[in-house]
């Protein structure tokens, strides 16, 4: 399944802690994309706060990759989950059949 993570700050990014655990937190958001259970990772555009979409076999699967990031870990942001699914609607384009076919 489709998870978006979308970040958020628990606390301000003037923490000091904020810049020590940037590598880290580089090179874990590298791992988990090695491992392809993160496909995809960005910053907002509007405040700076990452979103990330995984794929996995569950929303539990998710929130562990979340919680082996270090920034995660030290308490200083977290993540909104969203399972996704497939989209349907275009089947509505096919589901009358064209006359003459």
């Amino acid at each position: 399944m489709k998870v978006l993570a979308l970040g958020f700050d628990v606390v301000a990014q003037d923490d000091p802690r904020f810049a020590a655990l940037r590598p880290a937190e580089a090179r874990r958001v590298w791992d988990l994309a090695q491992a392809d259970v993160l496909r995809e990772a960005y910053f907002r555009a509007d405040r700076p706060n990452g979103v990330l979409l995984f794929e996995v076999a569950d929303l539990a699967e998710a929130r562990a990759a979340i919680d082996s990031l270090p920034l995660v870990a030290a308490g200083l942001i977290d993540f909104d989950l969203v399972p996704l699914r497939p989209y349907p609607g275009y089947a509505r384009l096919f589901a009358e059949s064209s006359p003459g076919v």
